[in-house]
């Protein structure tokens, strides 16, 4: 071991924002338990490009013996993440990303004294919702009736909660913002690891939004299993303009 600079956490600083996550470029820092944490000391090469992006001030530069910096086994480190990501299988390093069920004890809307607007409940029923974050496996995902929403879609469409979205786990994004082959490769996965009952899959009448759906049908397909398909078509003026439901979900 030498004696070289190396980020030091205190964790009692530490509120696990996981800014510092994404700072790193070495990969050397995750979130574990709420607190982050140097994983190896051979990925921190000391220079703190870290230290300015945390809020609570709590990371340090300290001279100490450590192990020398690998830039070998960075590369191998980041590697392995990549491929883990592309299958789904790597944990987002925020604490806001953590797979959560969401217990709802009454999913009635309320009406409000005369003259009040009618309270609308929340039905989403799982955390996170972004494709690009969601893991491949969940316990929100066995048994599951899938709802896999352009992302533009609640904000047409006022009745996404009470109509669509009860009872379903949701799933939101949009391909033309984000990478299609991994959006692909991501729900691929879902679908192979997990037993799906059902996939709603609901877009917007733009043209580019069917891309949504044309990436549902080949990840079924690369999936090889036959999971009953419906296809819920919304206009940019709030309305259902279509829906198709098929058995198999990977045929057109």
């Amino acid at each position: 071991m030498a004696v070289r600079n190396v980020v030091s956490i205190d964790e009692e600083k530490c509120d696990g924002c996981g800014e510092c996550v994404t700072a790193c470029a070495e990969g050397a820092i995750k979130v574990i338990d709420g607190k982050a944490r140097l994983i190896s000391e051979a990925y921190c090469d000391g220079l703190g490009a870290c230290l300015g992006e945390c809020p609570q001030d709590a990371i340090t530069i300290e001279e100490r013996e450590a192990e020398e910096f690998d830039e070998d086994a960075v590369g191998r480190h980041l590697e392995e993440e990549e491929e883990e990501e592309e299958s789904g299988t790597l944990e987002c390093g925020c604490p806001g990303s953590t797979p959560q069920v969401i217990e709802r004890c009454e999913l009635q809307d309320k009406k409000g004294e005369p003259g009040e607007a009618t309270k609308v409940v929340s039905r989403l029923g799982n955390w996170p919702v972004q494709i690009q974050l969601l893991p491949a496996k969940a316990p929100y995902f066995e048994g599951a009736s899938l709802l896999i929403a352009a992302d533009c879609v609640p904000f047409a469409y006022a009745d996404f909660h009470s109509k669509l979205l009860e009872g379903k786990t949701l799933l939101i994004g949009c391909p033309k913002l984000d990478s299609a082959e991994f959006y692909r490769k991501k729900l691929a996965q879902i679908f192979i690891q997990n037993d799906i009952k059902s996939i709603d899959v609901v877009y917007m009448e733009v043209p580019c939004c069917f891309g949504l759906v044309h990436l549902v049908h080949e990840s079924i397909k690369e999936s090889g299993k036959d999971i009953p398909l419906t296809l819920i078509k919304v206009g940019i003026r709030g309305d259902i303009i279509e829906t198709i439901r098929t058995e198999q979900g990977g045929d057109r």
